[in-house]
């Protein structure tokens, strides 16, 4: 295959303003725009310059001189760090109306795209083993993601499972019409040339240019989050009920003990209550800034956590978040844990009714008015107080990004890295 050119949604809103630095020709014709342009929805068309068009699509001159800037870009949707920022990108600028709105589309070639990924997801001074293993797992998710796309009987944008009793749902990341990704944490994280792109990442995704990971022959679905807790989950407890082979759960150390049967009340309480050795355990500040880009420097408390809420407060924010009265709560119930301890079922009891709710995100959303670190914690009653213990930062699926970052600066390559998170995958070019 050919290295892909992809389309990825950066914002939408019923107008939006674009700086152009350089000119960009318009719909392939003979018309050029630069400086600051606006485009809006009109009649279900986009209205630019004055002239409305069904569909909008600006093409740079130059691809390595032109780019353009977007305002008001909004990132962390739904996270305890959403803000908006000013951003800019290389490559061409598409707009697509639907709903009452606009939305940019940011066309671009995939290594160009990987450049700004790995610098969005993490810090660019990170260490070269660890930027190589981030460009391979990023270009495999990518080219696995856009595959699934043209696929249309697999496209699935997660699934629910509601009734009285229960409320079960996963959310997926294939669900997007107009554009291949989206520019936040929905997908990975892709904030233009508005994140440094130093010589290192140049250097990673270069040299590891088409790599991809693979099992069975098939490009490899890469998830990762930023830090396991110590130990790596399936992909079944936070999404569809199914195995993926090479998204197993790994005890993130050197010799990879077995670990204890964290599905089991017992040993997952034990484990939460512990600080067990990992990679991904570690306070060493030179390391967590290879991984923490600037908002995520608000978080300091991530392998080991605790959060405090009143019953009142808990009954206000599960209101709030899932849209049910459940009265005041009365008790947090783990029913299902995954392999790193991780609830993928939980029963709530309020004073007017009571509910089963998963999975692992949605357990995230309901317990935070952003989202809880993850799910695998306990519950403990102090007084008036729930008090949620809590392991790791995000759904602890395939590479744990914090866990790399000390293998990287431990002297392993990217390759072992990637083996270690991803038990029988191989790495092969996808292109050229």
């Amino acid at each position: 295959m050919d290295e892909p050119v992809i389309k990825a949604g950066i914002m939408s809103a019923e107008e939006i303003t674009a700086t152009l630095h350089g000119n960009y020709i318009v719909n392939g014709g003979s018309c050029t725009a630069s400086g600051k342009v606006s485009a809006r929805h009109a009649s279900g068309g986009i209205l630019f310059n004055g002239v409305r068009y069904e569909t909008l699509q600006l093409t740079p001159v130059s691809e390595k001189e032109n780019f353009f800037t977007l305002g008001n870009v909004t990132i962390g949707v739904d996270f305890h760090w959403q803000r908006k920022e000013e951003q800019s990108f290389r490559g061409g600028l598409e707009f697509y109306a639907a709903g009452g709105k606009i939305t940019a589309i940011n066309r671009i070639r995939a290594e160009e795209y990987l450049k700004s990924v790995i610098s969005s997801e993490m810090n660019a001074h990170a260490s070269l083993q660890l930027l190589k293993a981030h460009a391979v797992i990023s270009r495999s998710w990518l080219i696995a993601q856009i595959g699934r796309k043209k696929d249309r009987a697999e496209k699935s944008c997660g699934g629910m499972k509601f009734n009285e009793r229960e409320m079960i749902k996963w959310y997926d990341r294939e669900d997007h019409d107009h554009f291949d990704v989206c520019a936040d944490d929905h997908c990975q994280r892709y904030q233009g040339i508005t994140k440094a792109c130093l010589p290192a990442v140049e250097t990673a995704v270069a040299e590891t240019r088409g790599e991809v990971l693979t099992f069975g022959g098939e490009i490899c679905d890469a998830r990762f989050s930023k830090c396991c807790g110590g130990a790596t989950e399936e992909f079944g407890c936070c999404w569809e009920d199914k195995e993926v082979e090479y998204l197993k759960g790994v005890r993130d150390t050197a010799d990879e003990a077995p670990l204890p049967d964290l599905t089991c009340e017992e040993e997952a309480g034990k484990w939460i209550a512990s600080e067990p050795d990992a990679f991904c355990n570690t306070a060493d500040s030179g390391i967590l800034r290879q991984i923490l880009n600037g908002f995520d420097t608000e978080t300091s408390d991530f392998y080991r956590w605790e959060v405090r809420y009143t019953r009142q407060e808990l009954s206000e924010i599960i209101k709030e978040r899932s849209g049910i009265d459940f009265g005041i709560i009365e008790s947090l119930t783990p029913l299902e844990r995954g392999v790193s301890g991780r609830i993928s079922r939980l029963g709530i009891t309020g004073s007017k009714r009571s509910m089963i709710v998963g999975k692992e995100l949605e357990i995230r959303k309901l317990l935070s008015r952003s989202h809880l670190y993850s799910s695998a914690f306990t519950v403990m009653r102090d007084g008036e107080y729930f008090v949620l213990h809590g392991a790791g930062w995000g759904h602890g699926v395939g590479l744990c990004q914090i866990g790399a970052a000390v293998m990287g600066s431990r002297g392993y390559g990217y390759k072992e890295i990637l083996s270690h998170y991803y038990k029988g995958a191989r790495i092969e070019k996808a292109y050229i």
